[in-house]
Formats: structure tokens, C-alpha cells, sequence
């Protein structure tokens, strides 16, 4: 038991990985507010994407030039 409290303490005490600890922490962190701001934004782009679709649908297409496609 008394080896285990020894590593134990040893390990706790290591300083060794703590900025790749601060990494991971750090890098979450901004993953995570990027998804929280991607999913705002795909909230609010659905509607106007739906918006443009359906005029896009009602849209007549000019299959020739010229002075026929007058409106």
C-alpha cells in the first residue's frame, strides 16, 4: 500500500503533460462554441433557404435571347 500512495504521489506531483491537459481543455472549449454557433446559425439559415427555394421554383427560365423575352 505504501508503494501505491508513493506512485500516487509521484504522479500527482509530475508537471510532465499538464500543457497538453490545457490543450485538450482549450480545444474543447472552442469546438464546443463552434457548435453551439453553427447550430444557431443552421437554425436560422433553414427558413431563408426555404424562402429562396420556393422562388427559385416559381422562376420562369428564358429558353431564348432577344426581343421575345420582354416581360
Amino acid at each position: 500500500m505504501t508503494k501505491f500512495l508513493t506512485m500516487l504521489r509521484i504522479m500527482r506531483e509530475d508537471e510532465e503533460g499538464a500543457v497538453t491537459v490545457d490543450w485538450v481543455v482549450l480545444t474543447s472549449a472552442v469546438v464546443s462554441f463552434g457548435m453551439l454557433v453553427g447550430s444557431v446559425i443552421w437554425g436560422q439559415t433553414g427558413g431563408l433557404s426555404k424562402t429562396i427555394a420556393d422562388y427559385l421554383g416559381t422562376a420562369e427560365v428564358a429558353t431564348t435571347f432577344g426581343e421575345d423575352n420582354t416581360p
